[in-house]
């Protein structure tokens, strides 16, 4: 896997076939990011299935994984600064590793908990999901917001 010179995706097949403009894409994105990643064409058909980054060489792993990460936009939620209202829908002011933003919260089943001990992902009215990394890690003002709405 490499990048031509328009910094597209170019992967070079065990059988020798150049494929151009590649875009990688997680089967399971949030339970298991570094396994089951297709590798799409432009037409949309795979051209490659990857079960696992470990099994690719350290600079194509190191290529997919920087695509993967131009391409996805899940900001971590590390504050929640303030809520408008303990009643949804609620407007969130939060601290994310991306900057501070406001998220909006349309009900309280927006917040999911993953299959990490700890881990949710919130779904913002305005079509955005955030992750909260660890909620226990969180620091204390942050948890007591939180737990109003868990």
């Amino acid at each position: 896997m490499t990048r031509d010179a328009f910094g597209r995706l170019v992967l070079t097949t065990a059988d020798g076939v150049r494929h151009e403009d590649i875009s990688p894409v997680r089967a399971f994105p949030l339970a298991e990011p570094q396994a089951h990643i297709s590798l799409v064409g432009s037409d949309g058909r795979e051209r490659l299935w990857v079960n696992h980054l470990d099994e690719l060489p350290t600079a194509a792993r190191q290529v997919l994984e920087e695509a993967l990460a131009q391409r996805e936009c899940l900001p971590v939620i590390e504050r929640i600064v303030s809520v408008s209202t303990f009643a949804t829908p609620s407007q969130w002011d939060v601290q994310t590793d991306r900057g501070r933003t406001t998220l909006l919260l349309k009900a309280e089943e927006d917040i999911r908990r993953l299959p990490e001990p700890g881990r949710l992902l919130i779904a913002s009215g305005h079509g955005l999901h955030f992750v909260v990394a660890d909620r226990f890690g969180l620091d204390r003002g942050s948890r007591r917001l939180l737990e109003r709405f868990l």
